[in-house]
């Protein structure tokens, strides 16, 4: 039995974008004071972008960071990533979407100071069922990647802080997530390494890898092919910048 030919002219169905927020709030209770820090956010991420997200202190750009990581849960509004429904998983299920789709890079680097590059970059696959070995194979392809291969040895306080920096992304790369968040990445850099390693979240965008990154920084935003800019918890403007 042959199965009905495809009608060309009959309409597709859109693909599901990575991200898609809609309405989405968070407030927080200060004393007798309700803080708005999102007021009904709604914004679309597709597989592949490079969107950079500012706003002056206090603007909601970090709160919205928080929100699309699962580090905190929205007052109200919906969330999806990859066509899930962030805002009805659990705890533990929440906690496997931050470790398995979402890959971070804070400012803080957030390394174990005294623990090699591989270690480093080896601890979010402790909880895979993977071997040892091949939890170290993985890890050592991470730091390939951003260019640290000869670096593996090296203990988090004998490397520079662009190295840091990098072993930073080479963790938040190793379990392949679907999205790449970086929150003001080059704050702690001096102004030739920040170039060094935005030149590296070029590279990963143009190999494919979906990146939101949070900045103050004009220079660095230039970076991304889209800029959204927030105020008082409400996207201002979203423009597409090539």
């Amino acid at each position: 039995m042959t199965s009905a030919p495809v009608d060309p002219s009959a309409p597709q169905s859109a693909p599901v974008p990575l991200i898609q927020v809609r309405d989405l709030h968070k407030i927080y209770q200060v004393g007798s004071e309700e803080v708005r820090a999102l007021d009904g956010v709604d914004l679309d991420v597709e597989h592949g972008e490079y969107v950079a997200i500012m706003g002056a202190s206090g603007s909601g750009k970090s709160t919205l960071m928080n929100l699309l990581g699962c580090l905190d849960t929205p007052t109200s509004g919906s969330y999806s990533l990859g066509g899930v429904a962030v805002q009805e998983l659990d705890d533990d299920e929440l906690a496997t979407i931050r470790n398995e789709q979402i890959g971070f890079v804070f400012q803080t680097f957030n390394l174990l100071a005294r623990t090699t590059a591989l270690d480093n970059v080896e601890l979010p696959l402790v909880y895979s069922g993977l071997s040892r070995g091949e939890r170290r194979e993985l890890a050592a392809r991470a730091l390939e990647r951003v260019g640290l291969a000869d670096r593996r040895s090296h203990r988090s306080n004998e490397l520079s802080g662009g190295q840091r920096q990098r072993v930073a992304i080479a963790r938040a790369l190793v379990n392949q997530p679907s999205i790449l968040l970086a929150d003001e990445p080059t704050g702690n850099l001096d102004s030739a390494t920040s170039a060094e390693i935005m030149e590296l979240f070029d590279e990963l965008n143009r190999a494919g890898n979906t990146v939101v990154l949070v900045t103050h920084e004009d220079d660095i935003a230039e970076h991304a092919r889209r800029v959204v800019t927030m105020r008082d918890g409400r996207i201002q403007s979203d423009e597409r910048t090539r």
